[in-house]
């Protein structure tokens, strides 16, 4: 449990988990890391906490530093618990009085949390607090993606302590960006695509602010997985391109089956994407976790969901994708529905009605086809995979 120096004098002091595996509904299978800092000067700082089950993981790191009742400042960047949940414990170490700086809204988020009227001291965007030596800014950061999150920078060592913005759900010995390499760009996409997607617009007007701000950045320090020091240009210049949701020549086709009809058609529809040159993801959702099928969907320009009925409704499963999608607000894309159906059929205009309330393009009626089809309804399915397609091919061009 030992600390490392980022920078003289700088220190992640963060907790390692291996072993979670869902975080509120996405899926975390190489865990997740809980990433909190330390800068010593004439005032040592502590920026942000972890959760509340790894608080003694940080104190055990701080402690083979400085002691940890001689934190002199405390900084909240994000208020939720993966990060705020240890502040109790933090705060009750030290001295009564000692300034805890957030944005306002994370002041009331953090009162709200632990009914503790600890010394708070809100800041905007361009206040500044001097540690001696060094000067930290503030920029604050709505919606990015709480109401509270906000940005510390430290400008002497062109440092950007960015709370949620830029990091990965990953666990791992090495803190690096150049230690991990390129593997670490699909985490962190999955990461954008899960969390920061309904607040793209947003993450355009930041990056367009840091660029006129001039703002130098050597080191990017989000509060989970690695920290970007090779080229933190490279995760700006990604959120830049994955806020544009500009759609691609690929299609997702989402679908759960009981019977294997509903896959049957979807095997269909595939073909058509095959000839059309356009490539297509197909993911069970039986067998794909909704978080690895939103990373798929983010940069795609079509997305095709199957669903079988069940008891007058479309599959469960299928209901849980689309509102987990609805709630991220994918852009730009193409959509349509179909599926098998025994008696009565309601679950693919129902799948339709979701598609069209989250602002997809739907240019052709569903198709549902009853019991098993045969060599006319799959006929069908290839010819309104056809007709996606060539929607799809137009959007892009």
């Amino acid at each position: 449990m030992k600390p490392l120096e980022i920078a003289k004098d700088i220190y992640w002091v963060g907790a390692i988990d291996w072993n979670i595996r869902d975080f509120h509904g996405y899926s975390t299978y190489q865990g997740t890391t809980y990433n909190a800092f330390l800068i010593v000067d004439e005032k040592v700082a502590l920026i942000d906490a972890v959760k509340e089950e790894f608080t003694n993981d940080m104190f055990s790191r701080i402690s083979q530093v400085v002691d940890p009742s001689k934190i002199d400042i405390v900084i909240s960047n994000h208020t939720e618990m993966d990060h705020s949940g240890g502040l109790p414990k933090v705060m009750h170490r030290l001295a009564k009085d000692t300034p805890l700086y957030c944005s306002n809204n994370g002041m009331k988020n953090l009162k709200a949390h632990f009914h503790q009227e600890w010394n708070f001291q809100p800041v905007k965007s361009g206040d500044e607090l001097s540690l001696g030596k060094r000067t930290l800014s503030f920029l604050e950061t709505r919606m990015l993606h709480w109401p509270d999150s906000m940005f510390t920078y430290l400008p002497s060592d062109k440092i950007l302590f960015s709370s949620d913005a830029f990091g990965q759900h990953y666990a791992s010995l090495e803190r690096f960006d150049d230690e991990v390499g390129e593997m670490i760009m699909p985490h962190a996409a999955k990461y954008y695509a899960n969390i920061l997607l309904p607040f793209s617009q947003l993450v355009t007007k930041l990056v367009d602010q840091v660029t006129e701000m001039g703002l130098e950045i050597d080191m990017i320090c989000p509060d989970h997985g690695i920290l970007w020091r090779k080229d933190p240009g490279k995760i700006i210049q990604a959120y830049a391109e994955w806020a544009k949701q500009t759609p691609k020549k690929k299609v997702v086709v989402v679908y759960d089956t009981m019977w294997h009809s509903t896959e049957k058609m979807a095997d269909a529809m595939v073909e058509a994407f095959k000839d059309l040159g356009i490539e297509a993801r197909v993911m069970h959702i039986r067998s794909c976790h909704r978080s690895e099928i939103m990373t798929e969907v983010m940069d795609a320009g079509a997305v095709v969901v199957g669903s079988p009925t069940i008891n007058n409704n479309m599959f469960p499963t299928v209901a849980d994708f689309l509102t987990y999608m609805k709630g991220l607000k994918p852009k730009n894309k193409v959509g349509g529905a179909f599926g098998s159906y025994g008696w009565s059929g309601e679950a693919v205009k129902q799948v339709n009605a979701e598609l069209e309330a989250s602002g997809f393009d739907l240019p052709n009626d569903p198709l549902r086809v009853q019991y098993i089809p045969d060599g006319d309804s799959l006929q069908a399915c290839y010819a309104l995979g056809e007709q996606i397609g060539q929607a799809l091919l137009k959007k892009v061009e």
